[in-house]
């Protein structure tokens, strides 16, 4: 949990895909925003209560079954707003009630609170990553040592690929990401590890990450990730 800035994130592993439910609270006002409510909704209001939350708000970093398993039932408990990228909503395809639609570089007030919204396609059209200060949620858009798959509905390793060298080119090196499930030998890591370890960092050739992302990895690499040096990827010298 963050304890030196005006919010606080608190990480809840849940499920049976070790889902990471993100809870980020405004201290000032105790409103609290819930990303991905997934698996046990019972569990993550308890949290909230435990920690004097309010729950005001929904953020989606993507549509996919294991990340809003449990936004019906959320949404049925709390009075709260549901936020999305709109390319996520039209892709999803569903019949929401009243959500808030969003662009890439929107900003959500939660109190005193602002958190930005990344528009960073590639596991799926409208994959969003949220950042408050120079921490990031990145669903399954970048993970510890890994990234998001591309060979499920949505997804598109070139799009992959364009979004992680943005991440990459874009984000200070101390801004620590928050991943969407719990893969690696840690939890959380800095952008400035990310670029040292993480595979999916290393390539400067669109055809090379491709192939790697959708042939090579799933073959050659297993978890917990850990990070691995450019010169340890397969096909290397």
């Amino acid at each position: 949990m963050t304890t030196t800035t005006p919010w606080t994130i608190e990480a809840l592993e849940l499920g049976p895909m070790e889902n990471f439910i993100y809870l980020i609270q405004d201290q000032a006002s105790g409103r609290t925003a819930v990303v991905d409510p997934a698996w046990d909704v019972d569990a993550i209001l308890a949290r909230a209560r435990e920690r004097g939350m309010t729950i005001t708000d929904v953020l989606l970093t993507h549509s996919h079954h294991d990340h809003i398993n449990g936004l019906q039932q959320l949404l049925g408990e709390v009075d709260a707003e549901l936020h999305l990228l709109k390319p996520e909503a039209r892709f999803w395809g569903q019949e929401l009630d009243m959500p808030r639609l969003h662009h890439g570089g929107d900003i959500i007030k939660l109190g005193e609170t602002e958190i930005q919204v990344l528009h960073t396609p590639g596991h799926t059209p409208g994959s969003a990553c949220y950042r408050v200060g120079d921490d990031l949620i990145t669903g399954d858009t970048l993970f510890v040592f890994g990234c998001g798959r591309c060979d499920l509905h949505g997804g598109d390793p070139n799009q992959m690929f364009d979004t992680l060298r943005k991440l990459k080119s874009e984000l200070p090196p101390q801004t620590l990401i928050h991943p969407g499930h719990n893969y690696a030998v840690k939890t959380t890591s800095s952008m400035e590890e990310q670029i040292r370890g993480n595979p999916f960092l290393h390539f400067d050739r669109q055809e090379d990450f491709v192939d790697y992302r959708m042939h090579i990895h799933d073959r050659t690499r297993h978890e917990p990730y850990a990070a691995m040096a450019p010169e340890d990827l397969p096909g290397t010298t």
